[in-house]
């Protein structure tokens, strides 16, 4: 029985070495070396690789590296295959981290102080309170419910929105798309927290802009798949959306001259808001193999029907 990590190479070998004190009884192999590929049972992998039945027939989960699924092409997966997201607790440590400097950042008017620095400006602006900024964040999944109770804690008004119903202490939750109007009308900050799916791409538009309050911002940390780099560019220009911090985007780098490197009301940040850390996800890969050859319910598996 051996284990695959197809990923970056540094990581790979930061895995090995866990693997080896972790579970020795595990043969772990670092791509393109596979070993015997009749003996692989577990694959982890950002892109899995051609043919993944014809190279590997008797694997038996395949594990994301990442907490999205959305770069798998699930057509050319076999049906049986149970497929696992990453859900490693440095993951939303580092996505909370990230997205409360956003916040505070929008919230405290960095991006004007910085651009009154650059001209030699010394001008004071009004400081609203937290409670004046209203926080909503679209997702409720495990990033987007860790991301509104830190906020809560600073004072915002917080609300989510999600397909789903749910229920968090504190936090207003809408759902459904008729909750959602209500929703934007009453953010000030919007977070994209969502899974990137049929559903989801593309959802960041003028549409959706337009129902936001004059003046509101977006931060960006879901896929570069759920905006619409021109309808985000034409709202910015017309005044409704104030700024926007983007940590992916939909080609990535972005070519050189495209118009969000430039832009005076967008931070632009190479999608590094949260990452896996090798220890937590080592030590969740083994419990959901240990609980796969115990029969027992995985962590983390994907719905295949609902793409997360």
């Amino acid at each position: 029985m051996s284990f695959l990590y197809k990923a970056d190479p540094v990581r790979g070998a930061e895995w090995g070495q866990l693997f080896a004190q972790k579970a020795p009884e595990i043969v772990f192999h670092c791509w393109p070396d596979t070993g015997e590929r009749s003996a692989v049972r577990y694959l982890a992998a950002w892109l899995p690789p051609e043919d993944i039945t014809e190279q590997f027939p008797n694997l038996e989960l395949l594990f994301s590296v990442g907490a999205g699924i959305d770069q798998f092409d699930f057509s050319r997966l076999p049906a049986h295959l149970p497929v696992v997201r990453m859900v490693e607790p440095g993951i939303a440590a580092g996505m909370v981290e990230y997205v409360t400097h956003a916040v505070l950042g929008i919230h405290r008017q960095s991006r004007l102080y910085a651009a009154q620095q650059r001209q030699q400006q010394w001008r004071a602006q009004r400081v609203n309170t937290a409670a004046d900024t209203r926080i909503g964040v679209l997702g409720l999944g495990m990033l987007g419910q860790a991301v509104l109770q830190q906020l809560r804690n600073f004072g915002f008004p917080c609300a989510g929105w999600s397909r789903s119903a749910h229920t968090l202490e504190g936090i207003e939750c809408h759902s459904g798309s008729v909750g959602l109007a209500d929703f934007l009308a009453r953010t000030d900050i919007l977070i994209c927290l969502l899974p990137l799916t049929d559903d989801t791409r593309g959802i960041l538009n003028q549409a959706l802009f337009q129902q936001l309050p004059v003046g509101a911002s977006l931060i960006n940390v879901g896929r570069g798949g759920h905006l619409v780099e021109a309808d985000l560019l034409a709202t910015l220009a017309n005044g409704h959306l104030a700024g926007a911090v983007l940590d992916v985007c939909e080609n990535e780098p972005m070519p050189p001259g495209h118009p969000f490197w430039s832009h005076p009301e967008i931070v632009l940040t190479p999608h590094i808001a949260s990452a896996t850390r090798p220890a937590g996800a080592v030590d969740l890969v083994l419990d959901n193999i240990r609980r796969h050859q115990s029969g027992l319910p995985l962590t983390g598996l994907v719905d295949r029907q609902r793409g997360y």
